[in-house]
């Protein structure tokens, strides 16, 4: 597809927006998407992504339509537009008969060039017969990852995006997210029924002005203290607060019972949850946006939308569903570049709540429990999040796939707070350690998992490391002055900091990745946070513990979010997901009951050449050897 805009159209209506620039990557976003027609966009909340669709809506000729799930936003953004002089409007259920037919008149008329339409609305017949006339140059797609079962967010109703597309067969697509892995995304494109070539643009996501901590609690005192400490530093004198917070609970009447207690204590707080009638909703969320309150206690229903830069702190009084969940939740913090912090609080009682919410029935009906269990491993990636050792914001800027924004260190939050100063002396200790380990995963690379690694350094003796010979190596009993519980929590922090990574399927096994090869020879710094010589449990202070973890998960953390991969292990991994798109198009399934991102990451690294070393490969068994195998081989062939 052709770009119709000159250089001088886009500044122009640049200009006309109220911008007297494009920030990062909008730019490339626009060109993009008027240059190739079709675009996946990978933005992280308050990072501009909606100019990405209302430059080209605003220019093009005909009505563009955005399909929006966010009633507050769609208002805010008509009235933006509307005070600049671009006709706008947006169609949802919170309007009366008679203004809704009245809107849908102007748009069948041709009265506006942007209108924002709610997903539901797209299954009504009056709707479509409208848009079959339309002249309609662009379709954005907000909340784009809303469509994927497989995400943390999946609404039913987004389903039927796909159809609408196939009756605008002209039309431009942007599909906008904040927070999507490559599987998610993969399946964004498969439902929409765009090819595995559209662009996909990642950018912004590392927020180096947040502060991220993770505190462990034991009890209601402990977590009250850790909120008053949190809001005291950010907001100063509760009677004349600078900027605001949210605070996230895990429930309603958590939810309530926060609200009343900083009330009580002299915060301007409202509440925030779905228990709550419209109307006030919509009243709390006014207030905070207007600055009239200083803290929003809320569940996950509050947020999406905001438009709030002046947001000091988020607080999860309990960790949240996922790492996506808790990136876009925390990520309304410090939109305005300034300082700003993140505090998760967690407790040894999360898991047992987590679970339990997970299988509450949906409409009256149980969950289905495969949804249940990908919902449980998404919790439990955070957890692990939670426990590790490396730096918070490169560990989600990996799970997330972007290598590229990796801050080698934020050097703000409380991990690496806590990270001895590589520039001192007393770092070799650390580093020994480190390398001593890896030396260990090593010696059993691709064959024993986790705690067999273990056991070699510590130098308990094994039938299966006796059989492979390496208990007669100088590795044996390297690190016998230190626990086996201990080496185990230290390879866990190698995982999380991406030296170290998984293959097989019944047993995972261990495997070196290159950057853990290169921090075992010395050629990178062993920048990680050692876990507490203390008791695994529950400490009081994130501060004053090194971290130990707070669960021990059943399973081992997925390979999309340790396994680092060279140059020619990401070009392999490109292509199998292009390939696994094109097959869940052809099959008409999700791009996950093909292969998993873990599975495709592990066969980019492992790059297997005959059918029976495929089945090292996590997720691979004889079924979808048969099926998929030779197609596999023949793509890492082709790509490594």
């Amino acid at each position: 597809m052709d770009q119709v805009l000159s250089e001088g159209a886009l500044r122009e209506g640049l200009t006309a927006l109220g911008y007297q620039d494009f920030r990062p990557g909008q730019r490339e976003a626009v060109e993009t998407l008027l240059s190739v027609g079709r675009l996946l966009l990978v933005a992280p909340t308050g990072g501009g992504k909606s100019l990405s669709y209302q430059l080209p809506a605003s220019l093009l000729p005909g009505t563009s339509l955005i399909v929006s799930p966010l009633i507050a936003l769609m208002n805010d953004q008509v009235q933006g537009l509307e005070a600049r002089g671009v006709r706008a409007t947006f169609l949802a259920s919170t309007l009366s008969s008679d203004e809704l037919r009245r809107r849908m008149a102007g748009v069948a008329a041709g009265e506006y060039k942007i209108v924002y339409v709610a997903p539901e609305r797209l299954a009504f017949g009056g709707f479509r017969a409208i848009v079959a006339g339309l002249s309609c140059p662009l379709v954005a797609i907000d909340e784009a990852h809303c469509i994927s079962e497989w995400g943390h967010d999946f609404r039913p109703e987004y389903m039927q995006i796909g159809d609408l597309l196939r009756h605008l067969p002209k039309a431009r697509v942007l599909a906008c997210t904040a927070t999507a892995t490559p599987v998610v995304r993969d399946e964004i494109l498969m439902r929409l029924g765009l090819g595995p070539d559209t662009p996909q643009l990642l950018r912004g996501f590392a927020r180096p002005n947040l502060v991220l901590r993770a505190v462990e609690v034991d009890g209601a005192r402990q977590r009250r203290d850790q909120v008053d400490r949190m809001l005291a530093e950010v907001l100063g004198n509760r009677h004349d607060a600078r900027g605001a917070a949210i605070v996230y609970a895990p429930t309603r009447r958590q939810a309530d019972e926060e609200a009343e207690r900083l009330l009580q204590a002299g915060y301007r707080a409202g509440v925030y949850h779905a228990g709550l009638p419209p109307a006030v909703r919509r009243q709390v969320q006014g207030w905070f946006s207007e600055g009239s309150l200083d803290v929003v206690v809320a569940t996950n229903a509050f947020g999406m939308g905001i438009d709030r830069s002046d947001v000091r702190a988020v607080v999860h009084l309990a960790p949240p569903s996922s790492i996506e969940a808790y990136y876009q939740e925390v990520g309304r913090a410090g939109r305005d570049g300034e300082l700003a912090y993140g505090l998760l609080l967690a407790s040894h009682r999360d898991m047992a709540l987590r679970r339990r919410l997970l299988e509450l029935p949906v409409d009256g009906r149980p969950p289905e429990p495969r949804v249940v269990e990908h919902k449980w491993n998404l919790f439990l990636e955070l957890m692990r999040w939670v426990e590790g050792g490396s730096c918070r914001h490169d560990a989600i800027l990996r799970y997330f796939g972007d290598e590229a924004e990796t801050l080698a260190g934020c050097g703000r939050c409380d991990v690496c707070r806590r990270m001895p100063d590589f520039n001192d002396p007393d770092d070799a200790e650390v580093a020994t350690l480190v390398r001593k380990s890896l030396s260990g995963v090593a010696r059993v690379h691709g064959r024993f998992g986790l705690g067999a690694a273990a056991r070699l350094l510590v130098g308990k003796s094994d039938p299966r490391l006796a059989r492979l010979g390496v208990e007669a190596t100088s590795t044996f009993g390297v690190l016998a002055e230190h626990s086996l519980d201990y080496v185990v929590k230290v390879l866990r922090r190698c995982v999380t900091a991406g030296w170290v990574g998984f293959g097989g399927e019944q047993h995972p096994t261990v495997l070196l990745t290159p950057d853990g090869v290169k921090v075992m020879r010395g050629q990178r710094a062993a920048r990680i946070l050692l876990p507490s010589t203390a008791r695994i449990g529950v400490k009081a202070s994130g501060e004053a513990s090194g971290g130990a973890g707070i669960v021990r998960p059943a399973r081992q953390a997925p390979a999309s979010q340790q396994t680092v991969l060279d140059g020619t292990g990401e070009r392999v991994f490109a292509a199998l997901r292009a390939q696994r798109l094109q097959l869940s198009r052809e099959q008409g399934v999700p791009p996950y009951v093909i292969a998993s991102d873990r599975s495709l990451r592990d066969l980019a690294m492992l790059r297997p050449r005959n059918l029976n070393d495929l089945l090292m490969v996590h997720g691979i068994g004889p079924a979808k050897l048969e099926r998929y195998g030779q197609g596999w081989l023949d793509v890492v062939a082709q790509n490594g």
